[in-house]
C-alpha cells in the first residue's frame, strides 16, 4: 500500500488526502512533524517538507504538484484534469492562485500563527500567536472569498462544469482555516454553497475526521449544513 507522510493541518497534505480518495487510491497516513527534520524522512525528501507519497514499491515522490499530477497519469480513473488543453490551463491557473496567493496571502501565516507554533520550542519561534499576522489573513481571506463567489456565478465548479484539481486545491486551504474557525462562510452564500457541496463528497470523510489533539475543531466543522 501507498505511505503519505503528511501533517493533518496542511492543504498540500490534504490536497493529496482528497486527490486519492476521490480516485479511491489506497493508502496509509503516516504523521511527519517536518520541523524535527528526522533523518529518515529526509532521505525521502531533502528538502524536509510533507506531503512525502511512498509507491508500494519504496519509491518516494514529493511535492504537492509533482505527486498530483503522477497520480493523475498514472491512475487515470476519475480524471481531475480535464482533456482539453485550455481547461487544463484554467485548473492550473486556479491551483496555482490557492498554492501560491492565497497561501502567501491567508494561510501559510495564520496556520502557522494558530497551529504549527504550538509545537515549536521558543528557539524554533514557538509561542502565542502574532495577531497582528493572525488580523492580516483574515483581511485577506475576505477578498478570496469574494473571487470563489465570482468564479461561481457562471460555474458549477472553481474551472468549470465538473469537479478538478482546482476545487480539491482550494477546499484542502479552506478546511485547514475551518478547522480553526476562521471563515465567515455566512457573509460569502456562494462561496459557503460551493464548499458545502465539496464537503458533502465522500472523499471529505476523511478530512472532516481530523481531530488534532489538544486542538479539537469547532462543532460546525464537520457538519454537512453549518
Amino acid at each position: 500500500m501507498r505511505t503519505l507522510f503528511h501533517m493533518p493541518i496542511s492543504p498540500a497534505c490534504r490536497t493529496l488526502r482528497l486527490l486519492m480518495a476521490e480516485k479511491d487510491i489506497a493508502f496509509e497516513l503516516v504523521e511527519e512533524k517536518d520541523w524535527e527534520r528526522r533523518l529518515e524522512f529526509l532521505a525521502l525528501n531533502p528538502a524536509g517538507e510533507v506531503p512525502v507519497l511512498v509507491e508500494e514499491d519504496g519509491e518516494p515522490l514529493a511535492g504537492v504538484m509533482a505527486i498530483a499530477e503522477y497520480l493523475e497519469e498514472t491512475c487515470p480513473d476519475a480524471p481531475l484534469l480535464p482533456g482539453d488543453a485550455k481547461a487544463r490551463a484554467e485548473v492550473r491557473r486556479i491551483v496555482d492562485w490557492f498554492d501560491r496567493k492565497f497561501a502567501a496571502e491567508v494561510s501559510e501565516g495564520l496556520l502557522f500563527e494558530k497551529v504549527t507554533k504550538r509545537y515549536l520550542h521558543a528557539s524554533q519561534g514557538g509561542g502565542g500567536p502574532e495577531m497582528a499576522v493572525v488580523r492580516a489573513a483574515l483581511h485577506n481571506l475576505r477578498y478570496h472569498l469574494d473571487y470563489i463567489s465570482y468564479l461561481m456565478e457562471e460555474r458549477n465548479w472553481l474551472a468549470g462544469e465538473a469537479l478538478t484539481l482546482a476545487d480539491l486545491t482550494a477546499g484542502a486551504h479552506l478546511s485547514c482555516l475551518d478547522y480553526v474557525g476562521d471563515v465567515p462562510w455566512n457573509q460569502y452564500p456562494a462561496a459557503k454553497e460551493w464548499y458545502m457541496k465539496l464537503k458533502s463528497r465522500p472523499a471529505f470523510r476523511g478530512i472532516l475526521a481530523d481531530h488534532v489533539p489538544g486542538m479539537p475543531p469547532p462543532k460546525f466543522y464537520a457538519n454537512l449544513d453549518f
